[in-house]
């Protein structure tokens, strides 16, 4: 059944928190290690053991492999083994800034009408029912009112608290599943902690989340499918791209940011990964963000600027930035529980459903598609 949600004004908004740029800033001497395909499980122990390091990470469901901190001989034996894919430098990732303006929910209208202008959000009353989506970044307030106790603390590996410090995750998570805010309003809310609450943390600990996903899936009552958002990023990393390829393989929908360094997608990651779902953002004029990152590897645009979204201590923000693909993200739970459709063929059915040639300010070589619900209006 179709359930037309009015969308009211919003109130005032939080001031968010700062947060650092993506950039491809490495870390002195730690090293991600990526054994081979074909490596058996006692090589790996082997070549572990006869290390003198400290391991730091060990990956398996993404990938076999580690992060640790490596001197001048290790890193020669290891890059050298015959087991060993390849060793990638370990660096920062970050989540984008989120910019506070005043607005209304016209995100929800949107994304669930042809025609911009639209003041009623439209869509079936499933609303996500039976999935789970997992929220990578800084973490989720839990506790807040709008999530109806859907909201859960998976894991950190950030260190401190499980608790949002910071307002980045907690607001993905309110326009992918909250009670008025979202776009999937019964899915489940999965934090994953792998950024600080300054929004910066490392490639190693998000490998460490994402691996953690893939064991933790198996655990959790999704029957129509799992999704994960990853709202961050930082430069090109072979390591994030084959994790984020391992959970699609293994019938997940990634939603990614494109990023907002107005430069092409395929230098960053985990936007440049062929098989994730990279989202761009549009502002209510149907205007593309000027600073976002474009390409043949973006996949679909979504509603990204003066969002309205819970935030810290039970409250909410107007904000811009990275929520484009939270939108997508809930709208992957959307499709999976209204439809059935398999996890890993989400993305391209959006880009089906999408409306073309409505966009504003894209450049050539990077697709006109704005995210629709295919509700009908």
């Amino acid at each position: 059944m179709r359930v037309f949600a009015p969308l009211f004004l919003a109130h005032l908004a939080l001031a968010a928190p700062s947060s650092l740029h993506q950039v491809r800033e490495q870390l002195a001497s730690k090293y991600i290690v990526k054994f081979k395909d074909s490596t058996e499980v006692s090589t790996f122990d082997n070549v572990l053991s006869s290390l003198s390091v400290n391991v730091e990470n060990t990956y398996e469901g993404i990938f076999n492999g580690f992060a640790a901190t490596l001197d001048a001989s290790a890193l020669e034996k290891l890059r050298g083994h015959p087991s060993v894919d390849y060793v990638e430098e370990d660096s920062v990732v970050s989540i984008d800034s989120l910019v506070t303006e005043p607005t209304s929910r016209w995100n929800l209208a949107r994304i669930s009408h042809r025609a911009r202008g639209a003041t009623n959000y439209i869509y079936d009353d499933s609303a996500g029912s039976g999935t789970c989506v997992y929220i990578v970044g800084t973490g989720i307030e839990t506790t807040h009112p709008q999530f109806g106790g859907r909201a859960f603390a998976g894991a950190n590996f950030a260190g401190g608290t499980n608790n949002d410090g910071n307002g980045h995750g907690t607001a993905m998570a309110g326009v992918v599943g909250s009670i008025l805010y979202g776009v999937a309003k019964q899915t489940t809310l999965i934090g994953v902690k792998v950024l600080s609450d300054s929004g910066s943390g490392t490639v190693s600990n998000l490998l460490s989340g994402l691996s953690w996903i893939t064991s933790d899936a198996t655990t959790r009552s999704c029957p129509k499918g799992v999704m994960v958002l990853v709202a961050l990023g930082g430069g090109y990393s072979s390591a994030v791209n084959a994790a984020v390829a391992a959970l699609v393989n293994g019938n997940k929908f990634v939603a990614v940011h494109a990023g907002n360094d107005a430069s092409n997608v395929g230098n960053y990651s985990p936007a440049s990964e062929p098989s994730a779902c990279t989202v761009g953002g549009t502002a209510a004029d149907d205007s593309v963000s000027s600073a976002s990152n474009t390409g043949a590897l973006l996949d679909i645009w979504a509603p990204g600027q003066s969002i309205l979204t819970t935030y810290l201590n039970g409250g909410t923000a107007t904000l811009s930035g990275s929520l484009a693909a939270a939108h997508v993200a809930g709208l992957g739970a959307y499709i999976a529980s209204l439809e059935g459709i398999s996890p890993s063929l989400i993305c391209v059915w959006l880009q089906a459903l999408s409306t073309k040639n409505v966009l504003t300010g894209v450049p050539p070589g990077t697709v006109n598609y704005l995210a629709y619900n295919g509700n009908g209006a």
